[in-house]
């Protein structure tokens, strides 16, 4: 048994996991962890992770057993594993396989290997109409149209679903990848790509439970690559489903330059243009539009235009509720989830799961910026303080308001001006989540502002003229959070934020993690105001990216004439 002292972890019986990151061995706990559980938050030097029936089946759909996961927990955990936890972990992910959706000739059926279960499942209120027919021993018929809401309703009752009843192949397409990169060189996928596509859509045909899941890759990593290469592997039409127009744009320039697809093979399905076609690109929002509360989603009728032999769900983690309701109905259709985080501020991860698919792949930021495919960031929480009339009304008010007195704190302002001379040489974002406060900075810098209510002729131009260099600050609302490719931007100064998103850090992030000449390092700068709640919000949001290794430095910005310094807020 190893000395007490050697071993980072302390395990509780509730399934919290806490490491030190001042231990020798705490690069190897997180390693673990970071399969196995999820950050929850860090007040400290001290890490508190938390195991989950979701962490512990996207672990098992990734080849973990429970002997394993306990074998490693025991090895590094310095009082042991609780049995309570033991139990639980076994009970999880025993869980995991003994529930199968197979085809049986015509047939749907939901087999498993005891008996009991399913008499159990049979019980459930409100799954009775999900069956038809009559049980058998080992498996109960599942009406075709029940696939998705079985399998979610299920997963709700803390039993995750194996999906092995198949695909339909959807209208043949041949898409090959083709085009000549930058360096002259035809392009192909990179080896990790390759890996997600073979992860996601296997060449070995017996492997019946494919076709569907989510591929998590760092912002600039090549997710539409990935995208890209799933087309080329399955060979149909298909139907992309993004974030927003601009993405849109993105994701049909990408398929031109680099698929054997022709223009009339690729539509564009937004609020300005309505084309279906082989493979056509659509948003979210358009697909969710409605004319009122209670009425109908005439753009559903997308998903039947066609017959769909793939759906790629580009920002997985953003998926609006009514295309999940969409998504479950869907299940005869290959889908495949890109995200950069599966973390869901609405912690629907578990309908993510059930619906899209489990986890197939997932790339690890710090060795993807080891091998130079991502540009090596620093990241930095400054700490401004308030002016004595704002920090009075901020304790004066009510708690709803004093995140935003924070946010708009008009004393970083000055912060950005410090690190914009700091940063004279590099293309710079400017990000911020109150337009008040975005046009104010804007103003009073002379810079170009995108918000949501800009024109997208004049984003477009915008962005163009940034990435040519002809502008090199770009002040942006939350509309860049996603899905814009400014792959020279190696500065970011984050002005506010969500509360304590953790997905909006990572993506603000991911703004500025295109790999850069030279191997230069980039600059990531949260502006906080200090003896505020934004303190620990910026606590939460940080906690998905310092779960991939990364750490953040705690700097205090003193404005011009401050002479009256509060005591300052520990990092």
């Amino acid at each position: 048994m190893p000395a007490l002292q050697s071993c980072p972890l302390l395990v509780q019986s509730d399934g919290t996991l806490m490491v030190n990151e001042s231990h020798p061995r705490y690069e190897e706990a997180r390693e673990l962890l970071r399969d196995l559980a999820e950050l929850r938050k860090r007040p400290g030097e001290w890490h508190t992770y938390k195991l989950t029936p979701v962490t512990l089946w996207n672990a098992a759909a990734a080849g973990w057993t429970a002997e394993r996961v306990l074998a490693r927990l025991k090895e590094l955990a310095r009082y042991g594993v609780p049995a309570a936890l033991e139990r639980e972990i076994r009970n999880n992910m025993g869980r995991y396989g003994s529930l199968r959706l197979k085809r049986q000739g015509d047939e749907l059926r939901l087999f498993s290997d005891h008996p009991g279960l399913l008499a159990g499942i049979r019980s459930l209120r409100g799954l009775e109409s999900c069956f038809r027919g009559g049980a058998t021993a080992g498996s109960i018929g599942v009406r075709p149209e029940a696939r998705g809401w079985l399998k979610r309703e299920l997963i709700a009752a803390g039993y995750p679903v194996i999906d092995e009843a198949g695909y339909r192949s959807g209208e043949a397409l041949a898409i090959s990848m083709g085009g000549i990169g930058v360096s002259g060189r035809p392009v192909r996928l990179r080896d990790y790509q390759s890996d997600a596509v073979e992860a996601f859509a296997p060449t070995d045909a017996d492997r019946s439970d494919s076709g569907s899941g989510v591929v998590v890759l760092p912002c600039g990593a090549g997710k539409t690559w990935v995208g890209m290469g799933a087309m080329a592997r399955l060979g149909c039409e298909t139907l992309i489903l993004t974030s927003n127009a601009l993405s849109v744009e993105q994701w049909i320039r990408e398929l031109l330059a680099h698929t054997t697809l022709r223009a009339e093979d690729v539509g564009s399905y937004t609020g300005e243009r309505k084309e279906v076609r082989p493979v056509t690109v659509a948003t979210y929002q358009v697909l969710t539009h409605r004319k009122s509360k209670d009425g109908t989603y005439p753009h559903w009728k997308l998903f039947g235009d066609r017959n769909w032999g793939l759906i790629i769900y580009d920002e997985v983690h953003l998926l609006p509720a009514p295309v999940f309701r969409m998504t479950a109905d869907l299940q005869a259709t290959r889908r495949l989830g890109l995200t950069a985080t599966l973390v869901r501020e609405d912690g629907r991860e578990g309908d993510v799961f059930a619906l899209i698919g489990p986890k197939r792949y997932d790339a690890p930021w710090r060795s993807l910026e080891d091998e130079g495919w991502i540009a090596k960031p620093a990241c930095r929480e400054v700490r401004v303080p308030l002016a004595d009339d704002d920090f009075l009304r901020y304790h004066a008010s009510a708690k709803r308001i004093r995140h935003r007195i924070a946010g708009e704190n008009p004393l970083k302002l000055g912060a950005v001006r410090t690190l914009l001379n700091r940063h004279q040489e590099e293309q710079t974002l400017i990000i911020g989540q109150y337009l008040d406060q975005l046009h104010s900075v804007a103003d009073r810098l002379s810079l170009p502002v995108i918000t949501g209510s800009t024109p997208h002729s004049r984003r477009q131009e915008l962005f163009d003229r940034f990435n040519r260099g002809e502008l090199s600050v770009l002040a942006v609302s939350k509309v860049a959070n996603f899905a814009v490719d400014l792959p020279d931007a190696a500065v970011a100064i984050q002005l506010s934020g969500s509360f304590g998103s953790r997905q909006e850090e990572a993506q603000r992030l991911g703004r500025i993690l295109r790999p850069k000449s030279g191997g230069r390092e980039v600059f990531f700068y949260s502006l906080v105001s200090e003896d505020t709640d934004e303190v620990e919000f910026a606590r939460r949001r940080q906690q998905f990216l310092l779960e991939q290794g990364y750490r953040y430095e705690v700097d205090r910005f003193v404005p011009e004439g401050w002479d009256q310094p509060r005591e300052e807020a520990k990092p």
